[in-house]
């Protein structure tokens, strides 16, 4: 449903062109020290900047904490975080409220909820709703900075243009402070002139967005079937317009022959760490303390200026359709920081149940 997790668990509300979008966090430890502030710097990296890629809508998202906080620490009562809807505009979904967007989860969200779903500006299954996965996200963080670990992700291709390897120092560094969220300046520079020619032609664009955590102890996972890559995998799922997930060498890995995939063991300063990454950090299910690797394809956005075919619902018969409003012509850099928050909000869930990150700090 629109829960997550099994001791750290967040539960998202609200709809895209409705009154707000929140997030609920149970089992938040209590003690951390948290305010607004803390979350708002996460919520603003997730805002559109200025660019091709990006829309002229530009929500306000002021962060309001309801509960679960007295005097600046968690009181280990439910977190509620809040934003508020201002700045929307529901003309142009009237006009198509009967002809479903390609692209779109119009037509099976009609279906599935015989007609009563909240077409404005996708609802519930909007872009939009990732602002709660990155509230709870900023929470997630701070809980896992306390125990060592440390969440970055960058934009690795746009398309089809790909950026250079980054370490992770420079992806921190580098890639939070592009536009596109881009380590290598060189490709965040052709892929805006790609961006910036889709947009032109009334098109867009998608791409691959890499997260990486360092820092992680091993043995976090719960086999056989709460594995760590499983719930990752059904957390950066949910993100609207993922359509792909790989750990490590990932799809590559079908490609490579046993002697070239496993990675081998070696001692470093009496710790055991692997001599390369294409597990992703994650063996049988569980943390193997190297960094996880996580990577997962953004399609591209569906609401274009193009006309395209689609089915009037209420007459029975094909048309064709042109969607009008404010969209990203790229929504990939946006969904950065929704990758970095639900792979937070997933450790963080791990970290508790495990023990690594106590219920009173």
């Amino acid at each position: 449903m629109n829960s997550l997790g099994r001791e750290f668990i967040i539960t998202v509300y609200g709809e895209s062109h409705g009154r707000c979008v929140g997030v609920v966090i149970d089992g938040c430890p209590s003690g951390l020290p948290l305010t607004a502030a803390d979350v708002q710097a996460d919520i603003d990296r997730r805002r559109p900047g200025t660019g091709p890629a990006f829309t002229t809508r530009h929500e306000e998202n002021r962060v309001e904490i309801l509960s679960g906080v007295l005097n600046d620490r968690t009181t280990g009562a439910p977190l509620n975080l809040i934003i508020w809807n201002n700045e929307f505009d529901n003309s142009d979904y009237e006009r198509i409220a009967m002809t479903p967007r390609p692209g779109h989860a119009d037509y099976a969200a009609h279906m599935k909820y015989g007609g009563f779903a909240d077409r404005y500006g996708g609802g519930m299954f909007s872009g939009r709703m990732t602002a709660a996965g990155v509230m709870a996200g900023a929470v997630a963080r701070k809980l896992l900075a306390g125990v060592g670990i440390e969440i970055a992700g960058h934009t690795v291709e746009i398309g089809g243009i790909a950026a250079a390897p980054a370490a992770f120092s420079s992806v921190k560094t580098i890639a939070g402070k592009d536009t596109l969220r881009c380590a290598d300046p060189a490709a965040s520079a052709k892929m805006n002139e790609l961006i910036a020619a889709a947009r032109s032609e009334g098109d867009s664009l998608g791409g691959i967005i890499e997260g990486i955590a360092v820092g992680l102890p091993v043995g976090l996972g719960e086999p056989f079937f709460d594995t760590l890559e499983g719930d990752l995998a059904k957390a950066l799922f949910s993100i609207p317009a993922v359509k792909g997930v790989e750990f490590g060498a990932g799809f590559n890995a079908a490609r490579m022959k046993g002697s070239e995939h496993n990675d081998g063991f070696t001692l470093k300063e009496g710790r055991i760490i692997t001599l390369s990454g294409n597990a992703g950090g994650i063996l049988g299910g569980i943390s193997n303390g190297m960094p996880l690797v996580v990577r997962v394809a953004v399609k591209p956005t569906p609401s274009i200026s193009k006309e395209q075919q689609t089915v009037d619902l209420r007459e029975r018969k094909d048309t064709v359709i042109t969607v009008k409003g404010r969209h990203d012509a790229c929504i990939v850099p946006r969904a950065v920081a929704a990758v970095e928050a639900m792979m937070a909000v997933i450790l963080a869930d791990f970290a508790v149940r495990a023990g690594i990150i106590p219920k009173v700090l």
